[in-house]
């Protein structure tokens, strides 16, 4: 009989994985958006910032991913913005969406639907009728327009501008507007589209639009299990090795889901300092950092960035001691300093532009070096524009006072 005996992945030899699959070691930095995006799986999309910050910080060279990201979001069209994981925006590639779509979002939209039905027969007179032309007219003023905000449809049509009473007789009890939730939902079914936004790069007012260009409309329907298979896949040749729980908590899947997909895929348990974890069948053979041939690597990552919210166990890459000053109450993440697969510390950029950082660990000269070089970089490129995550972290509250 052959060694049966489980591999053991230790936390070192994951911190070597992320480096270079993460594309956050030097010589590992990507060429474009779509390279990055696709070496991370997805982008976490509900602070727009993030996504350039991420990309940002994952590129070779000084100038900056502004344009590349603008024109792979809205020229090329080969990253899309959409709901997924967890019901969260993420910017990923538009070869996956099919994948995210059926395994992840179709699921989230139904119960959407039946939920705002229901709010709305509770709430007001509005019914899944009313409902139904409220969503033809707003598709078929898109298609006219083009592309609108959600105040230019509210104008076009009234309906949108309708409120209903949430939570009757509860402590939630209070009137809300019809445009986000009807809006919302069609982006969810994948029949609109978030567009390019008013102002910087920065800003999460999204015009909306109908599908475009090649493959417009919602994604092609997949069996969700082929979905979820792939979506592993993916997921485990990126993040891996994991836990079943990081898993079913960065997908939000059942765990009946995530076991098939583990099957499906052919995962293989390994031993990980917090329990078995899972690699995909040829992804068995040890990394190290002198395999990487990078050497150790600083970077400055953005709130909500996917390396820092890509498991649920984290203590692999980040002391539990800093957990206070780097999450906020909902446990979002804030801007955070790295340095050779550890989170280090925080940063933030103050009123007057100034990227200021605070290490929480001692690393030492050379490292403090390379850290504030990457500072640099990072000033160097976001310029005049002014960077407030959407979710506010102690340190980072501190540091941009």
């Amino acid at each position: 009989m052959g060694d049966t005996r489980t591999r053991t992945i230790d936390a070192a030899e994951r911190r070597a994985r992320l480096g270079v699959r993460h594309r956050l070691a030097g010589s590992a930095r990507a060429g474009s958006a779509e390279e990055v995006a696709g070496a991370l799986v997805a982008l976490h999309g509900t602070d727009p910032a993030s996504v350039f910050l991420a990309v940002g910080a994952r590129l070779a060279g000084n100038d900056g991913p502004v344009a590349d990201v603008e024109r792979a979001l809205y020229e090329d069209r080969s990253l899309v913005r959409m709901h997924g994981m967890r019901h969260t925006v993420f910017v990923l590639p538009a070869a996956l969406a099919p994948a995210v779509q059926a395994s992840t979002t179709d699921p989230a939209a139904a119960r959407e639907r039946a939920t705002l039905i229901r709010h709305l027969a509770a709430g007001s007179d509005f019914d899944a009728a009313w409902l139904a032309e409220t969503e033809r007219l707003v598709l078929a003023e898109l298609a006219v327009r083009g592309e609108a905000t959600g105040a230019e449809l509210g104008g076009a049509v009234p309906a949108l501008r309708s409120t209903y009473l949430y939570g009757k007789g509860t402590r939630q009890e209070g009137v809300q507007s019809v445009a986000s939730r009807v809006l919302r939902l069609l982006g969810m079914e994948g029949r609109i589209v978030r567009g390019r936004p008013q102002g910087t790069w920065t800003s999460s007012r999204f015009r909306w639009a109908r599908p475009a260009g090649p493959g417009a409309g919602p994604p092609s329907p997949l069996d969700p299990a082929a979905a979820r298979a792939e979506l592993m896949l993916r997921w485990l040749r990126a993040c891996g090795p994991a836990t079943e729980a990081d898993l079913k908590w960065w997908t939000g899947w059942k765990v009946t889901d995530v076991r098939g997909a583990l099957a499906a895929v052919g995962a293989l348990p390994v031993t990980l300092d917090e329990g078995t974890g899972f690699v995909l069948p040829d992804d068995l053979d040890p990394v190290t950092e002198r395999a990487t041939e990078t050497g150790p690597w600083a970077a400055l990552l953005p709130a909500l960035d996917p390396t820092a919210m890509g498991w649920q166990a984290r203590d692999w890459y980040l002391d539990p001691e800093h957990r206070a000053a780097l999450y906020d109450r909902s446990g979002n993440i804030g801007p955070t300093v790295w340095w050779d697969g550890r989170i280090v510390g925080g940063w933030a950029q103050r009123p007057d532009g100034e990227i200021v950082h605070r290490l929480l660990t001692d690393v030492g000269a050379a490292a403090g070096h390379a850290i504030g070089a990457e500072a640099e970089r990072l000033a160097g490129w976001v310029g005049d524009v002014r960077v407030t995550p959407r979710f506010r972290t102690p340190l980072e509250r501190e540091l941009g006072a």
